[in-house]
């Protein structure tokens, strides 16, 4: 269920349109949508099918494209469908890709048109990410798996951010910076240089973590400080 390509910007198109499903059919999933026609304006790469999410939304199509189902209906496609999980929480984008079994599933990377990805940045970017729009990486980052990059972060050089990770806008990760699985960095938020981060840690918005903190925390202020521990799994 990986698909460790993703679209090229300055090529000619020459395959077919891929088939792809949005899952979350919220404000996300509608920014989602945008960012997804906005590969298409520069490189047709993708079919939209339309969206699927376990909460039905209020009406039966959003921005024109039709409400399909829920994740059950989804695994039980026949045919092969790309689909990308546009749930902004770490938590609940790891819930739904746990769900989505079905082999007939490949998971979509989409990275904004106007984003610098080239190879010699060295860049390692995992299935089912999502960049979006003013977004800037440099050079020699590792992303893991569904990891988000909401409107205009930044990451430094070496930086590793794991699986299922979720930057909001403007969220900034200094060089060599090590976010583990399932970080959530709120809107404005910061991680300095060298800091590592622990798995399921958030830090809240415009925080900036100077040293490194601890898993299954909520951190705030600057410097960013411990004010909640909780224990949970993803």
């Amino acid at each position: 269920m990986t698909d460790p390509t993703f679209p090229a910007t300055n090529t000619m198109h020459t395959q077919p349109l891929r088939p792809l499903a949005i899952f979350g059919a919220g404000g996300f999933g509608r920014e989602v949508l945008v960012l997804v026609h906005q590969i298409n304006e520069r490189q047709p790469t993708w079919q939209l099918t339309g969206f699927y999410d376990d909460a039905p939304p209020s009406q039966g199509t959003l921005h024109g494209l039709p409400y399909l189902g829920t994740s059950a209906d989804l695994n039980e496609g026949t045919v092969p469908l790309h689909v990308v999980v546009a749930v902004g929480s770490s938590q609940s984008r790891a819930a739904v890709v746990a769900q989505l079994t079905s082999p007939h599933l490949v998971f979509a990377t989409l990275i904004h048109p106007g984003v610098a990805c080239a190879p010699y940045q060295n860049l390692q970017i995992g299935a089912g990410c999502i960049i979006s729009q003013g977004c800037i990486l440099t050079t020699d980052i590792i992303l893991g798996q569904h990891v988000l990059l909401n409107l205009g972060c930044t990451i430094g050089h070496d930086a590793v951010l794991e699986d299922f990770c979720s930057l909001m806008p403007h969220a900034n990760v200094g060089g060599a910076a090590h976010l583990e699985s399932g970080v959530y960095l709120g809107t404005n938020a910061t991680v300095i240089n060298h800091v590592q981060v622990g798995a399921r840690t958030i830090v809240g918005a415009g925080a900036v973590a100077v040293r490194n903190l601890p898993a299954n925390c909520t951190a705030v202020g600057v410097p960013a400080q411990v004010i909640k521990n909780k224990q949970y799994q993803m």
